[in-house]
């Protein structure tokens, strides 16, 4: 099946089996292998990307479903020599130990902070409309879907703390 996906602001004509994940198109079909291949169950969270900014598990979703998509995936969040906030929030604060779930989770808290930003509350929000407060409780509820088998979640949480400041400009609360 002949299809064009937009990844990272390029535009890629794939020919893919219709059933070929996005995560598989993108790690086999276009050597993008920043997000991995953890549970290949939609539980741990290492494949997620952002489809037109909203962040998915990329490995339970068919690629031909998205042609046309704007799909944002680690690789373009940041390089090496021009980290994302929350790329070097994560070196700076060991907000990984083996690395493998750090993609998705740094994918996955660039838009938790976006969708902080606009106010959308979470399960553990303490109100429905206004601003939303980056507790370690707002952060961790807001970031359950991604996993980190080695426990990295102290500098995984000190790291999202501190790109919500630098990126916003105001305090998180501690």
């Amino acid at each position: 099946m002949r299809m064009e996906l937009l990844v990272n602001g390029d535009r890629h004509a794939l020919d893919l089996d219709p059933r070929t994940t996005l995560l598989d198109a993108l790690r086999d079909h276009l050597g993008l292998t920043g997000s991995k291949k953890g549970c290949d169950h939609g539980q741990c969270g290492a494949c997620t990307v952002l489809l037109n900014g909203r962040r998915i598990n990329a490995c339970l979703t068919l690629a031909a479903m998205h042609h046309g998509d704007e799909i944002t995936t680690i690789e373009g969040i940041g390089s090496p020599d021009a980290l994302h906030p929350l790329q070097a929030a994560f070196v700076t604060h060991d907000g990984y130990q083996c690395g493998y779930c750090t993609p998705g989770q740094i994918v996955s808290a660039a838009a938790m902070l976006e969708e902080a930003r606009a106010g959308w509350p979470s399960h553990v929000s303490v109100t429905l409309d206004g601003p939303v407060e980056l507790t370690d409780a707002e952060i961790s509820e807001r970031m359950s879907g991604n996993l980190c088998r080695c426990a990295a979640y102290t500098g995984i949480n000190t790291a999202i703390r501190e790109a919500a400041e630098k990126t916003n400009g105001d305090e998180v609360p501690e």
